[in-house]
């Protein structure tokens, strides 16, 4: 048995009830349960439709993202979250450059990195050097006013953690950011990169070793084991190319507004909806959401 979800941007309602009559009459589905009037709805299938990625590709011009999933298992034990551009709408680093003067150079290399261009802890590394002589104190400045939580977050943790899952937020960025942003939204844990610091300032070179793909996928096996779940049990979300290991090993791997070859290779892709998304997906209703 299949379920198949479609959902769009809460901030732009337009999930109209004739398409999902439409596709469910077309598909051969069961009954439809609206989980948010004009945001998200679903409906049971028997077996998973051959033209689904067709059809995902013609309600994505509608402003509309189509899963089709298992229905065994969808609500998940653990929430694994990569942050920048996941979890925040930035990437820390590149907000940190423009601070240093070379924010359209970091940016272009971070774009190349995060669409599997380059090598992640080279890239990395080219880019802290680059914030050599910044003063330590920017790192907070960046966080006060550049820094905004991606929509849907808060709701997405208070949510799966009132039903007790547990949540880890993992990033090729910096201790410096994912320490505030996994308190205020409520993370259980993070791990992530960091930054060497002297006399005040940044060094230019970052803590070794240095987190990329192959850290998350680390830190999905390791926490599975210390709870006692298994990775089936876990929904991981993320938008690069150091996401796909975790996002292709988790039960249920997000690719959310990713970079189109990271998309390419997910099953599960939202385009258009915010993090709520991973609570529509696990059959939440709008009406269950805390926070």
């Amino acid at each position: 048995m299949y379920i198949a979800t479609l959902l769009c941007n809460p901030a732009t309602p337009c999930l109209d009830p004739a398409l999902v009559d439409s596709l469910r009459n077309a598909w051969g589905g069961g009954e439809a349960i609206w989980l948010a009037p004009e945001i998200a709805a679903e409906f049971p299938l028997e077996a998973r439709p051959d033209n689904q990625w067709k059809v995902w590709e013609d309600l994505q011009a509608l402003g509309v993202d189509l899963v089709v999933q298992p229905a065994a298992n969808r609500r998940k034990k653990m929430l694994l979250a990569d942050m920048d551009s996941t979890m925040i709408e930035q990437e820390c680093i590149d907000e940190l450059a423009e601070e240093a003067g070379v924010g359209a150079r970091v940016k272009d290399i971070t774009a190349r990195a995060m669409n599997g261009e380059l090598d992640f802890d080279g890239a990395l590394t080219e880019r802290v050097a680059l914030l050599n002589d910044l003063p330590e104190a920017v790192i907070g400045q960046v966080l006060d006013t550049r820094i905004t939580l991606m929509p849907g977050g808060p709701a997405l943790l208070a949510t799966m953690k009132a039903e007790g899952a547990y949540a880890a937020l993992v990033s090729g960025g910096f201790t410096a950011f994912t320490t505030r942003i996994a308190a205020e939204l409520g993370f259980d844990e993070n791990r992530a990169n960091t930054l060497l610091v002297a006399d005040g300032k940044l060094t230019g070179k970052p803590g070794l070793p240095i987190l990329g793909r192959e850290a998350k996928v680390e830190a999905l096996e390791q926490i599975t084991t210390k709870l006692s779940i298994s990775e089936a049990d876990v929904i991981a979300v993320g938008d690069g190319a150091n996401d796909l290991g975790m996002l292709l090993r988790a039960g249920s791997g997000v690719a959310l507004h990713a970079k189109p070859s990271v998309a390419a290779q997910c099953e599960i892709r939202i385009n258009h909806g915010d993090l709520t998304a991973l609570l529509y997906i696990q059959g939440y209703a709008r009406a269950d959401f805390k926070g």
